[in-house]
């Protein structure tokens, strides 16, 4: 047992420095929106799907009208179905400013979940060549759009995912939301991922989520994808498999975004999503314990005094440090605290399949029984 102990140890530990190797070449060829942009040619449809965010909405609204650099460029924001007055606090903030326009959204039809519904009606009611889905707890720098469309156009790509700044306070933000990033800069190979068509090849956020117009309608758009909780992932292999190419790219220079206020707001968050993000409970399963042998295992030996144990600790800890340098991330002490960060993500992956299979998964007031 021991002999077989100190071989799971020494493997992780080579497992770990690989995969940090692996993050240090992502982090050089990963792309990233021009800081002195073109000015863009083409008309740019923003498009911010709203509910209930009457509380964050209005820095996001602010930073929009700001942007400088896209001559033709349209806002709509829809209220789906919000009961605190974000409709009203779009307008108040936008004021004046014609470019922007606040639409109401229709009832939500069986056999969709909210998010797609709202992002499919603003879909159709754009105007641009480009579409640049934005969520309501963003704030962009004054050239973000006009970077990323450079991006988009500059390397003939159909889809860019330019992944924001993560604003994490409090423990529990500060040991998951880290991971978010963590996980396609370590195990995506960024440019075969941006060529591939490969399903297990995407990685995308919808906070920021920019894509060309004939691209989207080619790929279905998200009627092809009503019921996905992971609608953005979900968008981007819709358009790999349409023909398109797309990849997910450092945003941290152009976007910032705090997901979640608190512990609570985390745990509700991921709990929807994790189980959709592992596939299937065997996947889940699988993944926990490669993750646990990767990242746990080696910090627990080398509290036994196992030097392979804390070479091993020592990988993954760089690993956060270079996502973290890479994508403008909080680097000390927070990834000292790797190993925990893992531990928290795998209870929450538990946590996330035990809802589902309880039905009780919900998200902004909504069941998320549609998706299953």
């Amino acid at each position: 047992m021991r002999r077989f102990l100190r071989a799971a140890v020494r493997g992780a530990a080579v497992g770990s420095a690989v995969a940090a190797a692996h993050a240090l070449v992502n982090a050089r060829l990963m792309r990233v929106p021009p800081a002195d942009p073109p000015r863009c040619q083409e008309k740019v449809s923003v498009l911010v799907p709203a509910r209930n965010e009457a509380h964050r909405i209005a820095a996001t609204i602010r930073s929009l009208r700001n942007q400088v650099g896209v001559p033709e460029l349209e806002v709509v924001v829809l209220d789906d179905g919000s009961s605190d007055g974000t409709a009203g606090e779009v307008r108040r903030v936008a004021g004046d400013d014609e470019r922007v326009r606040v639409v109401t959204g229709g009832e939500l039809p069986a056999g969709w979940l909210g998010k797609p519904h709202a992002c499919a009606q603003l879909a159709d009611l754009a105007q641009g060549g480009v579409l640049v889905f934005v969520d309501a707890d963003v704030v962009l720098v004054p050239h973000a759009i006009a970077s990323a469309v450079a991006l988009l156009r500059e390397n003939d790509l159909d889809v860019v995912s330019p992944f924001p700044r993560q604003l994490a306070d409090g423990a529990g933000a500060r040991l998951v939301q880290p991971l978010l990033q963590w996980s396609w800069l370590v195990f995506l190979p960024l440019r075969l991922a941006e060529r591939s068509p490969r399903p297990s090849l995407a990685a995308a956020n919808g906070q920021f989520l920019v894509v060309d117009a004939t691209a989207y309608h080619r790929s279905g758009g998200f009627a092809g994808i009503a019921t996905a909780v992971l609608d953005d992932i979900a968008l981007l292999r819709a358009v790999k498999r349409s023909g398109g190419r797309g990849v997910v790219v450092d945003g941290s220079t152009v976007a910032a975004c705090r997901m979640y206020e608190d512990w609570a707001e985390v745990r509700d968050g991921y709990e929807k999503s994790l189980w959709s993000a592992t596939g299937s409970p065997v996947a889940a399963a699988v993944l926990s314990v490669v993750l646990a042998w990767l990242y746990v295992l080696p910090p627990v030996a080398a509290l036994a005094g196992s030097r392979a144990g804390a070479a091993g600790y020592a990988a993954g800890v760089l690993t956060r440090v270079v996502t973290a340098r890479a994508t403008g991330g909080r680097v000390w002490p927070d990834a000292l605290a790797h190993p925990v960060s893992v531990g928290v993500l795998l209870t929450l992956v538990a946590r996330s399949w035990r809802a589902r299979r309880a039905g009780v998964l919900r998200w902004k007031d909504r069941s998320l029984r549609e998706s299953s």
